[in-house]
């Protein structure tokens, strides 16, 4: 009887080691999976350093602009190269009601911009004399040109005007008066430093490099004469008289 019974409660453990063997695992891998637990740390026990509000930056200066117009009536001609020049101007508005109350309320708006450019023989110019001339059409917003003249060494002036559809030309600005440069070296030859550059050639005993009172001093012990014309601080001419005297310098 006691045998029976050992061997019943033996096989109802081990049924039940079997039915509950793979809840222990599930559980195991249940554990796993769960996120870590971390310790909370309380307020008090935070080391939060004193924060103190960001200070606003200053904004950065702004540069100054250049104004688009300064409220003044010019005409300004630059010579650029012998070739070309360059003008620019402004018109204000007060030239633009003084042109509306002289020729009429809508003169600007029934007139056109033109550049007249004159080649003048000098200084005198007064606007009838000039011995050629052209136009030049602007657009309603142009306020500077370069103008290909095509002549070197020669004067020009330059007008600011509107042209009617009659062909009247009113001037508004008048520039003032340039010449361009040469295009070549100039004809002009200074005797005087052609003579001084064969002294060099020519004379024997003075060493290269000396300055100009010293070639004076040299030249007249080794000759017995001052030589005239040499230009030098402190050196005059046997006469007295300033060396040159007399003579005009190119």
């Amino acid at each position: 009887m006691n045998l029976v019974f050992t061997l019943v409660l033996g096989a109802a453990v081990l049924l039940l080691a079997v039915f509950l063997w793979p809840l222990r695992r599930h559980r195991s891998r249940t554990a796993e999976e769960r996120p870590l637990q971390f310790k909370e740390e309380l307020a008090e026990e935070l080391a939060i350093p004193d924060w103190k509000p960001e200070e606003p930056r200053p904004a950065p200066p702004m540069e100054p602009e250049l104004p688009q117009a300064y409220g003044i009536d010019r005409l300004v001609l630059l010579v650029r190269d012998p070739q070309w020049l360059y003008a620019y101007w402004e018109v204000s508005a007060t030239k633009q009601e003084e042109f509306n109350s002289n020729f009429g309320l809508e003169a600007w708006n029934s007139s056109r911009p033109v550049l007249r450019v004159y080649e003048v023989a000098g200084d005198n110019f007064n606007g009838t004399n000039a011995s050629c001339y052209t136009d030049i059409n602007l657009g309603v917003q142009d306020d500077n040109w370069h103008i290909n003249v095509g002549k070197a060494n020669s004067t020009f002036c330059v007008d600011l005007g509107r042209v009617f559809a009659d062909g009247r030309f009113i001037t508004l600005l008048r520039s003032n008066i340039v010449t361009t440069p040469r295009e070549s070296l100039s004809d002009v030859l200074d005797e005087e430093w052609m003579w001084i550059e064969g002294v060099y050639r020519t004379l024997s005993g003075v060493s290269y490099g000396m300055s100009s009172p010293m070639l004076a001093e040299q030249m007249g012990l080794k000759k017995d004469v001052m030589p005239l014309g040499i230009s030098s601080p402190g050196v005059t001419s046997p006469s007295g008289s300033s060396p040159g005297a007399g003579q005009s310098w190119r």
